[in-house]
C-alpha cells in the first residue's frame, strides 16, 4: 500500500517538477531514456527549482535548505539558489497554541505567561508569539507546530523512496551518499523539532563567548521551556535588511558588516561551533550596535581535526604551498590513497592562481572555499558534511554582509580572526607544544609499565593455582589452562618488548 502511495504522490510531484530546472543528478544518467525524455518535455519553465519546494510545504522547504549545503549533489547554481530559501509559513490559531502550553505545563496559561499574544511569525517547524513572565519581562515564544512530528515521519519515508529511485536513474548519487544525507538530514530534523535541543546551542554559544565578542544572543528560560516550547529573552533591534533605518539610526553599513563576519567566523574558528543559518531574518542590531542573532536550530560543529585541516589549507593557498595543501588532504585521509598527490595539487593550483593579482575586495573566501570543494569532489573526495555546512553558511554570511557593504574586503576583515586562529593551530610553537606533551604523556605511560608487568604476574601466578586446583577434578581444564597461560605469558612478553625498546 506504501509502495502505491508513494507511486501516487510521484506522480503529482512531476507536473510539479517539469515547470522548473532540475539539478544534474536529480536527471537520469542516460539522457535518451523515457524518463530523461518526460522530465525535459517542457522546454519554457515557469518557476525556479525552490519555487517548487515552497509550493510544496515545510518537509521540502527543509529539504531544500539541507540541500543548500550540498553542492556536490545539486550543483553550486542550485546550493546558491537554496541557500537563500526562507520558510515562512502562514500562522496557525493562537488558542491551539494556548492549547499546546497549557498541556505541556499541565496548567492554565495565565500561570506560565503574564502575558501571550498573537503569533508573529511561522515557520516551517514552529511559529513565534509575544509574551511576559514574571517581572514584566518581555519573552520570545517558539511553539513547535500541532502534529508536525507525524508530518515530517511521513514525508521522510516518501523521501526515502525517491531517494532510491533516483539513485537507480544515476549511480553517481550513490557515491555521493545521497541517502546517507537523507539520514542525516533526518536526524537533523529531528532535534530540531525538540525545542530543548535549541535551548542547548544557546547556552553552548553563550559559555563560549568573551567580553570582546561584538554579538549577543538571548537568553534562556529554562523553567519555561519543554519539547514543545522555547521561551528566550525578547530582545529589540532593527533588522539588517532594513538599511535605512540603520542609516537613520547613525549606524556604520561597514562597520556592520565586518561585525556579521567576524561574528561568524569566531563562533567557527575559535569556538568550533557555529549559527549555520545566519540570513538576514535571523540578524539584528540592538541600541549599542551589537549584532543580535536569532533561531538557533541549524547549527554547525567542527571537531579538532577539521579546524586543523582547513587553517593548513587556508595557510597554504595563501603562501602558494600547493603541494602542502595537497598533502593535508591526503594526510586527513579526505582524499582515497588511489588519487594522485601531483594531479591533486596541480588541481589546488588552478583555484590558487588565479587570485593573484586581484584586490581583496573582489575575492570571495565563500567562492574559494565552494571552488576547493568543487575540486576534492572530483578526485573522490569523501563527503564532510561539517565542512559543506561550514561552506554554505559562509556564502550566505558573506551575501548579507556585501548587502551591507558592496566593496567589502573579505579578506582583511577575516585576517585578524584567521591569522590568531592559524597560530594557535599550526604555528611551529603549537606544534612544539603538542609534541612535547605527547612526549610527557609517553613518559607517563613508560612509567606504569614495571606496574603492569608485576601486576599480570601476579594475576599469572594467581591463575595457575586456581588451573591447577580445577586439573584434580576436570582434566578438560587442562587445554583451558595451557590456552590461557599461553595468552598471558604472549602479552607479558609484549609488554616487557615494548617497555625494553622505549627505555
Amino acid at each position: 500500500m506504501n509502495y502505491l502511495s508513494h507511486l501516487y504522490r510521484l506522480l503529482k510531484l512531476y507536473s510539479l517538477f517539469t515547470d522548473c530546472e532540475l539539478p544534474e543528478n536529480f536527471l537520469p544518467q542516460n539522457k535518451t531514456s523515457l524518463i530523461a525524455k518526460l522530465l525535459r518535455i517542457k522546454k519554457h519553465k515557469n518557476k525556479t527549482f525552490s519555487d517548487v519546494l515552497i509550493q510544496l510545504g515545510p518537509s521540502y522547504i527543509k529539504l531544500g535548505q539541507f540541500l543548500a549545503t550540498r553542492p556536490d549533489i545539486i550543483g553550486g547554481k542550485f546550493a546558491l539558489e537554496l541557500s537563500n530559501l526562507q520558510d515562512n509559513l502562514p500562522t496557525f490559531a493562537n488558542e491551539i497554541s494556548q492549547k499546546i502550553v497549557e498541556e505541556d505545563f499541565n496548567t492554565d496559561i495565565k500561570n506560565v505567561f503574564t502575558e501571550f499574544n498573537e503569533p508573529i511569525a511561522a515557520a516551517s517547524i514552529a511559529q513565534v508569539h509575544t509574551g511576559k513572565i514574571d517581572d514584566n519581562q518581555k519573552v520570545a515564544i517558539k511553539i513547535l507546530r500541532p502534529k508536525i512530528e507525524e508530518k515530517f515521519r511521513d514525508d521522510f519515508k516518501f523521501f526515502y523512496f525517491v531517494s532510491g529511485l533516483l539513485e537507480k536513474l544515476n549511480p553517481n548519487l550513490m557515491r555521493l551518499k545521497f541517502t546517507e544525507s537523507i539520514q542525516t538530514m533526518e536526524r537533523s530534523v529531528k532535534m530540531e523539532m525538540d525545542l530543548r535541543f535549541e535551548a542547548a546551542a544557546i547556552s553552548e554559544i553563550n559559555n563560549n563567548m568573551t567580553d570582546e565578542d561584538e554579538y549577543i544572543i538571548p537568553k534562556i528560560f529554562w523553567e519555561k521551556t519543554t519539547r514543545k516550547i522555547l521561551t528566550i529573552e525578547w530582545i529589540d533591534g532593527i533588522s539588517i535588511r532594513d538599511k535605512d533605518s540603520l542609516k537613520k539610526r547613525g549606524f556604520d553599513l561597514k562597520n556592520l558588516a565586518r561585525i556579521i563576519i567576524q561574528s561568524f567566523l569566531t563562533q567557527a574558528l575559535r569556538n568550533g561551533f557555529f549559527h549555520a543559518d545566519m540570513h538576514q531574518g535571523n540578524l539584528l542590531i540592538n541600541e549599542q550596535g551589537k549584532l543580535v542573532i536569532l533561531d538557533f536550530g541549524i547549527m554547525g560543529r567542527l571537531g579538532e581535526k577539521e579546524q586543523t585541516f582547513l587553517a593548513e589549507i587556508l595557510w597554504g593557498l595563501i603562501t602558494k604551498n600547493y603541494k602542502r595543501t595537497a598533502e593535508v588532504h591526503f594526510e586527513a585521509g579526505y582524499i582515497p590513497k588511489d588519487q594522485k598527490l601531483d594531479e591533486f595539487s596541480q588541481a589546488l593550483r588552478a583555484i590558487g592562481e588565479p587570485l593573484s593579482g586581484k584586490k581583496a575586495n573582489d575575492i570571495s573566501m565563500a567562492n574559494v572555499l565552494s571552488q576547493l570543494f568543487e575540486v576534492t569532489e572530483q578526485f573522490h573526495m569523501e563527503t564532510r558534511p561539517e565542512l559543506l555546512l561550514l561552506q554554505k553558511t559562509m556564502v550566505v554570511t558573506e551575501g548579507v554582509a556585501r548587502e551591507l557593504d558592496p566593496d567589502l574586503n573579505m579578506w582583511d576583515i577575516a585576517k585578524p580572526i584567521v591569522s590568531k586562529w592559524m597560530e594557535e593551530k599550526i604555528s611551529p610553537e603549537v606544534k612544539i607544544k603538542k609534541n612535547f606533551e605527547n612526549l610527557l604523556n609517553l613518559g607517563s605511560a613508560i612509567t606504569e609499565f614495571p606496574y603492569l608487568i608485576d601486576q599480570a604476574k601476579k594475576t599469572t601466578e594467581n591463575f595457575n593455582r586456581l588451573i591447577e586446583y580445577n586439573q584434580s577434578k576436570n582434566k578438560i581444564n587442562e587445554n583451558t589452562f595451557w590456552r590461557f597461560k599461553f595468552w598471558i605469558i604472549t602479552f607479558i612478553g609484549l609488554l616487557i618488548g615494548i617497555y625494553v625498546f622505549l627505555v
